[in-house]
Order: C-alpha cells, then structure tokens, then sequence
C-alpha cells in the first residue's frame, strides 16, 4: 500500500490511533500533516515520522474551532500543493447523563470536537481532494451503535452516530468527484482516551464486553485505516468498517 508523495492530514495524532496512523502512512511515503491541540505530543509523532525520510508539517490547533480548521487546510496546501487524503481522527469523550442535567455541560464540546470538525474540515478540503481523486477517512466509534455500552456518555455516542450518518452522505455526493468517504468503528482501544478525558474505567474492563474479550491495539486501526485510503480500496465508499473485537455482538 504504497503512499509515495501523498499528502496526509492526521488529525489529533499526538497519541494513540492517530500517531499509529500518521506513523504508518509515513513508513509507506507518504508527506503527513501532524495536527494535535498539544505542540509536545505533535512534535513527538512527527520526530518519529521524520525518521522516515519524509516531509512532516506540524500544525497545533483545536480542531473544534472553524478558524482553526481552515488553518489547517490553508498550511497543508501552503506547504505541500496538494491534499490526498483526510484522517479525521480527533475526538474526546466525556461522561454526562440526561435525567441529571450533566449532558447539557459536555454535549457542544463533545459534539464541536467530533463531529462539527468532521464536517468543516471534509468541506474546507473537498475540493483540494477533488482534484487529486482522494479520499477521507473518518474514525467513528463502535458506540454509534453498540448504545448499551455507553449510556454514561450518550454526547459521545450521539456525536459518533453522527460521524457515521454524516460519511454516507458525504460519500455519496462526492462520489461524482472522485472522492471516497469512508470511517472506522473501533471498540476498545488501549491509548490515553479514558486518562485524558476522567472516563471511569479500564480498557481491560472495556474488553470483557467484547465477544473475544480484548481490546486492540492502535496500529491495528491504523492499518485497516490505511487500506481504506489506499488503491486496494478503490470500489469501497460509504461503509463505516467495525474493528471491535465482536463488541456489537454481545
């Protein structure tokens, strides 16, 4: 899966899925846009993406805010001509419940991070992908669907329902431009999510919900990630892949 001088946009790869996928596009040539809210975290991944040998564009922003999204467009054309292909990977999670009022305190963060930046960052570079027959790729989760596991967050839930929704649509009117839309659904997956965000828990706790009854490892998202991008995915457009160890069928 060779992504020789393609440009790569990875939002928040300062960590966990998104490193693992900036990380793996960089070992197969492509040109990776680091995007993260932590310039730290960002200039870690991209060291390791240099080592390489490719061109890596460190951009720090919050991908919640629309001037922050257009920056980030605006730079990876600046610096690179062309954009190839969109992981619109940044998300948070945070714990609310509706009969105690807490989800009115987390849902616009939430939903601003997870889906409002799928949204404006998939416009803002749609044409730039048009040009260049590329494609995006939205990472969903496994709780889209699998809602008895997350009645602690329903924001979250409810934001990455959304991102589901919102890759068929976009798959299908930009279809007539060439560019693909697809996302991945992950179940439990051992990075610094639950730390970050206060979740109550343990992804090995997380794990026994699952029908194989572990979690995966980010670089497992990453690859499957890649092959969406990738030309052996070519006819594949609309479809929101599940990676969860069997989490929706128990």
């Amino acid at each position: 899966m060779s992504f020789k001088d393609k440009v790569v946009i990875v939002t928040g790869s300062g960590s966990g899925m998104g490193a693992a996928t900036a990380l793996l596009f960089a070992e197969e040539g492509a040109h990776v846009v680091i995007v993260d809210f932590s310039e730290e975290r960002a200039n870690n991944t991209a060291e390791e993406c240099k080592k390489h040998g490719n061109k890596v564009l460190v951009i720090v922003a919050d991908v919640s805010k629309k001037e922050d999204d257009a920056r980030i467009i605006n730079n990876a054309i600046d610096e690179f001509g062309r954009i190839d292909v969109l992981v619109n990977n940044a998300g948070t999670g945070k714990v609310g419940r509706i009969m105690d009022g807490t989800i009115i305190e987390t849902f616009d963060e939430v939903m601003n991070t997870n889906l409002r930046s799928v949204v404006v960052l998939t416009s803002l570079a749609a044409p730039h992908l048009a040009k260049t027959k590329g494609c995006v790729v939205n990472t969903s989760s496994i709780f889209s669907t699998a809602l008895r596991h997350g009645t602690i967050f329903p924001s979250y839930c409810a934001s990455k329902a959304g991102v589901d929704t919102f890759t068929r649509v976009a798959a299908l009117e930009l279809a007539s431009s060439g560019v693909r839309v697809n996302a991945v659904n992950p179940g439990p997956v051992y990075t610094n999510l639950l730390i970050h965000n206060g979740l109550p828990g343990t992804w090995e706790e997380y794990a026994q919900f699952t029908a194989l009854k572990k979690g995966s490892d980010p670089k497992e998202v990453g690859n499957l990630i890649l092959y969406l991008a990738s030309d052996k995915a070519k006819s594949i457009t609309g479809v929101c892949y599940e990676i969860d160890n069997g989490m929706n069928l128990v």
